[in-house]
């Protein structure tokens, strides 16, 4: 069998393992083996951490409307039914931002919404 000189391609390969394991614990950022496991998992964990991210945010989103609804005497499920009759599209993330920041403007969402149901 002939001798197989791996060349660049190795090193190449070690290097961008230990750039990315740059920082890490003790041997998980000097040794290759070890590494190479480090930089799996993390890559992992990113990649599921991302998604994770845009679930905690929307659920945060909602506590804060709720929150917000909850001081004008409404529920959260009666808002957005309301919202959605009265033609008002705003996502999520707004209507927090509006019932953390300004509530004299959230409150009158409130009252549209509530127009919206009885009508």
């Amino acid at each position: 069998m002939p001798r197989v000189k791996r060349g660049t391609k190795r090193t190449d390969n070690r290097k961008k393992t230990l750039g990315l394991a740059k920082g890490f614990f003790l041997g998980k950022s000097k040794l290759h083996r070890f590494a190479q496991e480090a930089v799996e998992k993390s890559l992992i964990y990113g990649y599921k951490g991302r998604r994770l991210k845009k679930r905690e945010f929307r659920s945060l989103w909602i506590v804060r409307i709720s929150a917000g609804c909850r001081a004008n005497g409404i529920s959260y499920s009666k808002f957005t039914a309301g919202l959605k009759r009265a033609a008002i599209e705003l996502n999520r993330k707004m209507l927090s931002d509006i019932a953390t920041r300004d509530a004299a403007a959230f409150t009158s969402l409130v009252d549209k919404a509530k127009a919206a149901l009885a009508a």
